[in-house]
């Protein structure tokens, strides 16, 4: 603390003290008084202080991690919906791909209704549109519908041997599966090839006993 003496009169000296005196004497107070060191600060409320910016950081951070994920979820849902309808439409046109594979194998996809089949289709395949379903294929039951069975010896495993009507993947999603015959492997059924060296003997002895 600062005690300033506002007296006119020195009282050592007994003079009155002159105006410019008095102005360095309060000037040399204010240098006095600005050179006491403040109070220092509570380090309790510096400890306090440092928590409650930690919290807000924390918190800011958790809100800043929760609307990345709001974002990417929404984004996600978007691109589903737009997928959804696109499969949608896609899956509309299928019996009209079906008309124009009849067509064609009836030949009746000719000229201009040709040109035009092959314009639709060629933009459905740029659309991610594909087909499936082909003879030899290894049966798979997540994409055949298998409406016809038969074994041989001729195959080792589940393989389709008809194709009915093929299939459709938009994408990644099946739109439709292929309807197919299936031919299961059967060990025991007799080659093609045994069943005809055993008829030419037969023959022959028929012939024998006729004579």
């Amino acid at each position: 603390m600062v005690v300033r003496d506002r007296r006119r009169v020195d009282p050592e000296t007994g003079e009155v003290r002159s105006a410019a005196a008095s102005e360095e004497l309060a000037a040399a107070e204010a240098v006095a008084e600005a050179a006491v060191p403040a109070a220092p600060v509570e380090v309790d409320a510096l400890v306090e202080l440092q928590k409650q910016l930690e919290e807000r950081t924390a918190d800011l951070q958790r809100l800043q991690a929760e609307y990345a994920n709001y974002r990417k979820r929404v984004d996600r849902d978007r691109e589903l919906v737009v997928a959804n309808a696109k499969a949608g439409v896609v899956s509309e046109l299928l019996p009209v791909l079906d008309d124009f594979e009849r067509a064609e194998q009836h030949g009746d996809l000719t000229g201009a209704f040709k040109a035009v089949a092959d314009k639709v289709v060629a933009t459905l395949q740029k659309a991610g549109l594909e087909a499936f379903g082909q003879h030899g294929e290894e049966f798979d039951p997540s994409v055949h519908q298998a409406v016809q069975h038969d074994t041989s010896p001729e195959v080792a495993g589940p393989t389709v041997t008809t194709v009915l009507r093929r299939g459709f993947r938009f994408g990644e999603r099946v739109l439709r599966p292929a309807m197919v015959g299936v031919t299961d492997h059967e060990p025991g059924a007799a080659t093609p090839e045994a069943t005809g060296r055993h008829a030419a003997p037969e023959a022959g002895a028929g012939e024998h006993t006729q004579q």
